[in-house]
C-alpha cells in the first residue's frame, strides 16, 4: 500500500495527550494538515496548547470532538483524511470484548472514509514483553517485533493484571484484519513504544502517562520502584522520537499491513539511578534526591536479585524501525533533562530542594 502523501491530511486520536500532542506538533512542522481528535474542544486546560500552535491560527490544524465509545463518532472526521494516527486509549483494558468493539467501529469509520490509506495504531512494548510468568523472559530474552507474550499461560488474564497487554495485542490484530478485508484500500501498521519520557506541552500532561508522573513524584521527594514490573529498569523512548516514529511509519513505503515496529532507544535505566540523574544533569536546581521506596511484598523482595538478573538479560532491539523510518533516538540524559525542565516551567512543579537552594517559580 502507498504511504500517505506529503503535506496530506492526518487525523490524530488522543491529540491532547502526551504522545498525541507531539504527533500533532511534528506533523504540523512537516507541513501536514491535522485534524486533532479530543473529547471536549472547549476544555482549554487540555486543548489550549493545541489552539496555541501556529497551525491552528491558519486553519491547518483543526480540533474535533470525538468519543471512542460512540460508533460513527469519527465518520465525518476521517472523511477526506489520507491517514490516521490512532493514539487514544480506551476507557478500560479489563473488558476485552469492549476493546474489540471499539476497534471494530473505528475500523468501520476508516472504511467509510473512502480516503484513508494508512493507519498507525499505537500499541506498547507491553504487547511484546508483558509476561504472566517473568521467567519466560529467560527463555525468550530478545525483545524485538517478532516477540509476543506467552498467550497460552492461564495466568494471562485481566484479573491477573494482563488486561493492558492483552488489549493492545487485540487492537494490533483487529486493525490489521480489518485492513486486510479492505482488499488493499488501506493498511494498518503498529507502533509499540517503550517508556515515554520527555517534555510535556501542557500542565495536564504531567498526569497523562506513568513515566512523566513518576518523574514529577521524584521531584516532589517520592521515588518508587517501577510499578510496571518488579525491579524492571525503565526502557525509555523520548516522546518526540515516539512521535517521529509514528509519522515515519505513516510515510514509509517499506512497511506492509499487519507489521509492528518497536520505538525505544534500547537504553535502560535503573529506578534508583534516575533520581540521582536529576541532580547530575541539573545540579543548579539543588534537587533533594530521595531514597527509593520498595513497595513490593516480602516474597517479591526475596527474589530481587533473580528478577534484576532476568531484566538485565533482556536484549532490546530497534533496528527495524530505524531502517524503515530513519528515526534517530535521543539519549536518556536529554529526555530526562527536558522532562524535568518542562515539569518545572509548564506544570509549575515545586521540587523538594536541599538546604541552601530556593525555588525559581
Amino acid at each position: 500500500m502507498a504511504s500517505v502523501p506529503k503535506h496530506g491530511t492526518i487525523a490524530v486520536t488522543g491529540a491532547a495527550g502526551f504522545v498525541g500532542g507531539w504527533v500533532v506538533r511534528r506533523l504540523l512542522d512537516k507541513g501536514y494538515r491535522v485534524r486533532a481528535c479530543v473529547r471536549q474542544i472547549d476544555d482549554d486546560a487540555r486543548t489550549g496548547f493545541l489552539k496555541a500552535m501556529p497551525g491552528h491560527a491558519s486553519g491547518r490544524l483543526t480540533l474535533h470532538a470525538a468519543d471512542l465509545d460512540r460508533p460513527g463518532s469519527y465518520d465525518a472526521i476521517f472523511a477526506g483524511c489520507d491517514g490516521v494516527a490512532h493514539i487514544s486509549h480506551v476507557s478500560t483494558y479489563d473488558d476485552l470484548d469492549y476493546v474489540s468493539r471499539v476497534c471494530d467501529h473505528l475500523a468501520t469509520s476508516i472504511e467509510r472514509s473512502g480516503s484513508v490509506k494508512r493507519v498507525v495504531v499505537t500499541s506498547s512494548v507491553a504487547a511484546v514483553m508483558s509476561e504472566a510468568d517473568v521467567r519466560e523472559l529467560v527463555r525468550r530474552p530478545v525483545l524485538d517485533e517478532d516477540r509476543f507474550p506467552d498467550e497460552t499461560n492461564p495466568k494471562r488474564s485481566p484479573e491477573r493484571g494482563q488486561g493492558y497487554s492483552m488489549g493492545k495485542v487485540i487492537a494490533e490484530r483487529a486493525f490489521a484484519q480489518a485492513a486486510e478485508r479492505s482488499a488493499g484500500r488501506w493498511d494498518a501498521i503498529t507502533c509499540c513504544p517503550g517508556d515515554n519520557v520527555g517534555p510535556i506541552q501542557s500542565a495536564h500532561q504531567k498526569d497523562m502517562g506513568p513515566w512523566q508522573h513518576l518523574v514529577e513524584l521524584m521531584l516532589l521527594g517520592e521515588c518508587r520502584q517501577n510499578p510496571m514490573g518488579a525491579y524492571r529498569p525503565w526502557m525509555p523512548v523520548d516522546v518526540r522520537d515516539d512521535a517521529d516514529s509514528h509519522i515515519g511509519l505513516l510515510e514509509s513505503d517499506q512497511v506492509r499491513n499487519g507489521e509492528r515496529y518497536i520505538a525505544w532507544s534500547t537504553e535502560t535505566r535503573k529506578v534508583e539511578d534516575i533520581c540521582a540523574d536529576i541532580d547530575r544533569l541539573l545540579p543548579e536546581l539543588g534537587h533533594d534526591t530521595p531514597p527509593v521506596i520498595d513497595p513490593y511484598p516480602e516474597h517479591v523482595r526475596a527474589r530481587e536479585a533473580e528478577l534484576r538478573a532476568i531484566w538485565a538479560g533482556c536484549e532490546l532491539r530497534n533496528e527495524r524501525i530505524r531502517r524503515v523510518t530513519g528515526v534517530r533516538f535521543r539519549p536518556w540524559d536529554e529526555s530526562l533533562r527536558d522532562c524535568v525542565e518542562s515539569l518545572l516551567s509548564i506544570a509549575k512543579v515545586r521540587p523538594k530542594l536541599r538546604a541552601g537552594f530556593s525555588h525559581r517559580n
